[in-house]
């Protein structure tokens, strides 16, 4: 392997200073056009790369941002590390995305290792174990070193940091009011347990949505799932002997496996039941029948929170620290698995 080219092997070839070189190649304008010229042509003759490491050793930057994601199954996860991969790249950063699959200590470790001179600030949405623990004490330590972190989706109060989030209440309501529209008596909901933030928010809304339309809450029509792996099965038996023709989904694993279970039971989607999930990832379009979903906008959320992390990166050192909460507007996204 050819040894790769130096700052300093290129101004012994061409009888220049070491500094010459340097400011000829980020275009300088004390350097004169004839000479930038010729050692840029030299530069890429020889293909001279710039040493990242050294340049993030020497600037404290590694332009490099972080994320850390619960689980990569889910659709709307990888929509929001293309948003922020977009961003990023626009903006000159490389994007290291790392997986906590709702682990404190996998979020945790995670962490330390991105924190060790790898990144430069993190995006990140907290893993299940870390919010039923109630164990911030990682993310503090990182934010008082001066590390940026922007939380998105899975957020708390207590991690005083920039944020991205839906309305949760809002866009459950919006899903429930679409099956109270097309004439649905009976709503249940298949949800997550209260320490998932977003689970929490959802069931509120979908407990709001009943009671601003004078539908009573029966909390026999509520299922709260913490096993993800046997949720399917989960789901299956609460169907069993639920007799509802409207139900709504905080996810689109939960809206799919509902489905699942209706047909198995001679139950037919929409007619006998409606189904609306969360999320609307390719599952949702591409199922049968499609489903009519909530749409989160991961896209917009992931470039949001690049938005704030680079500028946090960007800002003066004078400036007075600020945290902003963005919230992106959800969409009913209406398809074949609601009546019309």
């Amino acid at each position: 392997m050819r040894p790769k080219l130096t700052l300093k092997q290129i101004a012994r070839e061409l009888d220049v200073s070491i500094s010459t070189v340097s400011k000829a190649l980020k275009d300088s304008p004390e350097i004169g056009e004839d000479t930038k010229q010729k050692i840029k042509a030299f530069a890429k003759l020889y293909n001279y790369k710039p040493n990242n490491i050294a340049l993030s050793l020497k600037n404290r930057k590694t332009k490099t941002i972080g994320i850390i994601i619960p689980e990569i199954v889910h659709y709307f996860f990888t929509t929001v590390i293309s948003g922020v991969e977009q961003v990023a790249n626009e903006k000159g950063y490389n994007v290291i995305v790392c997986l906590s699959n709702n682990s404190f200590d996998r979020e945790v470790l995670n962490l330390d290792l991105l924190a060790n001179g790898s990144t430069d600030g993190f995006i990140l949405s907290l893993a299940k174990e870390t919010m039923q623990k109630e164990d911030y004490h990682h993310l503090t330590e990182v934010i008082n070193q001066g590390m940026p972190v922007v939380l998105f989706d899975r957020v708390v109060d207590e991690v005083h940091c920039d944020k991205v989030i839906i309305d949760d209440i809002i866009g459950a309501k919006k899903a429930v009011e679409h099956l109270i529209e097309t004439g649905c008596k009976k709503i249940g909901i298949l949800t997550t347990v209260d320490y998932v933030s977003v689970g929490k928010l959802r069931t509120r809304g979908y407990i709001e949505a009943l009671e601003e339309n004078d539908y009573p809450v029966d909390e026999d029509l509520i299922l709260k799932i913490e096993d993800m792996e046997n949720s399917e099965k989960e789901i299956g038996e609460f169907l069993k002997t639920r007799d509802v023709d409207g139900l709504f989904a905080v996810n689109e694993q939960f809206a799919v496996s509902a489905i699942g279970a209706l047909r198995r039971q001679g139950r037919n989607v929409p007619e006998d039941v409606s189904v609306v999930g969360f999320t609307d990832g390719e599952l949702s379009k591409n199922f049968i029948p499609s489903l009519t979903t909530v749409s989160q906008h991961g896209t917009r959320m992931g470039a949001e929170a690049a938005h704030l992390l680079i500028d946090k990166l960007e800002r003066k050192p004078d400036e007075v620290e600020s945290y902003k909460t963005v919230i992106v507007e959800t969409s009913l996204v209406r398809r074949e698995s609601t009546k019309n």
